[in-house]
């Protein structure tokens, strides 16, 4: 009998991999997806894209993606109003890579990031493949990030780099500009970068909060961004960062993987930069869905944290799983995610948001101590 045993990395013996359920269920409020298929002219030039992009489909893509980043350059100064270089861009198969390449090109052993806690569950992945140390500093009670506890941990723990979600994932809540602005001077003292991870940044109430403007007025910043969730393009795994000099995007270019963008994603994303009126008219649904929503919820008497993102945490119940199962038994699969006692569901269709509401009351009705 063979005495071979996997030779597996002792810090990843016992892990599980990253991932959410994926049950096929009435209404799917657990990944913050855009819950719309992109329409028929949309698929129509999409398409297109894919037939001409394949005419050359023996051939290796564009490695650097410059024309993509290019429209990605005009999309954020349509979007925000602001003037970026694509030289300041960097895109990937999802912001996921992105983050991915930023761990590995600036973090890495003998190196600390650091981060605020709850906050998005692959932070510490990104950590653990790089060989990053992560420490985690608590929010306040309201989710906030408590600005002067976090320079106080940056100058004691001289982190290389500083992850700031915002909107953050699971809360939705969102870090001030002049938050933003204070951690990024404490981190350039520090000579540490703020990492701003902005996934959520279209759904935001006030578009002018974006760190993207602060790319001019600091040398050490990153804004990631995702095409996932506001441009409905979860499938095609798009991920893009600004920041504040080429030379940042240089070193990012150090650990990509060759060729790491197909040519099939560069040329679809390009076709879906070009019609985001689309894309607003969703979001501005998304955003009215969400307040309704989220009154729906307090009028049960449920707490809820204001949302800037296209999801809600709401809470706080004893057995939380209890009505996360009683939800699934409805058709709704929401996440059980964040702090002990919350649960998060993200915005969906008309019908499927009435379907949650309409399952929750239920449930309080049935169970009012939940």
């Amino acid at each position: 009998m063979s005495k071979f045993r996997l030779p597996l990395r002792e810090d990843l013996i016992g892990q599980d991999p990253y991932g959410a359920p994926q049950d096929r269920v009435v209404a799917r409020l657990n990944v913050n997806e855009n819950p719309f298929a992109p329409s028929q002219e949309l698929r129509q030039a999409l398409a297109a894209a894919v037939m001409e992009s394949s005419a050359e489909i023996n051939r290796y893509p564009d490695r650097d993606a410059e024309q993509l980043r290019g429209a990605l350059s005009n999309y954020i100064v349509r979007e925000a109003g602001i003037t970026v270089a694509w030289e300041q861009i960097w895109v990937a198969n999802g912001s996921n890579e992105v983050m991915s390449h930023v761990m590995s090109a600036f973090g890495g052993p003998g190196r600390v990031a650091l981060t605020f806690a709850p906050t998005y569950s692959m932070y510490p992945d990104y950590a653990r493949d790089s060989f990053t140390n992560l420490i985690t500093i608590e929010r306040t009670a309201d989710f906030t990030i408590d600005v002067g506890g976090a320079c106080e941990a940056i100058v004691a723990n001289r982190p290389s780099l500083v992850l700031v979600a915002s909107p953050n994932n699971p809360t939705g809540t969102e870090t001030p500009l002049d938050a933003l602005r204070a951690l990024a001077e404490c981190a350039e003292h520090n000579n540490a970068l703020l990492v701003v991870d902005e996934a959520y940044a279209e759904f935001r109430r006030d578009k002018e909060s974006t760190a993207i403007r602060l790319l001019h007025q600091f040398p050490n910043i990153i804004v990631t961004r995702t095409m996932s969730k506001a441009f409905g393009f979860a499938g095609a795994r798009v991920g893009y960062c600004l920041a504040s000099s080429p030379a940042i995007i240089n070193a990012l270019m150090l650990v990509r993987l060759p060729y790491h963008l197909s040519a099939i994603t560069q040329a679809v994303a390009i076709a879906a930069l070009s019609m985001t009126g689309e894309l607003a008219n969703q979001v501005e649904n998304l955003r009215s869905e969400r307040d309704a929503l989220v009154q729906d919820l307090l009028d049960l008497n449920i707490q809820v944290v204001p949302s800037d993102a296209n999801f809600i945490l709401f809470g706080q119940f004893p057995s939380r799983h209890d009505v996360w199962q009683a939800l699934l038994d409805r058709g709704v699969l929401i996440r059980e995610t964040g702090p002990e006692g919350w649960l998060r569901v993200s915005i969906g269709t008309p019908e499927e948001n009435k379907l949650f509401i309409e399952s929750m009351r239920n449930i309080m009705n049935l169970n009012p101590i939940l």
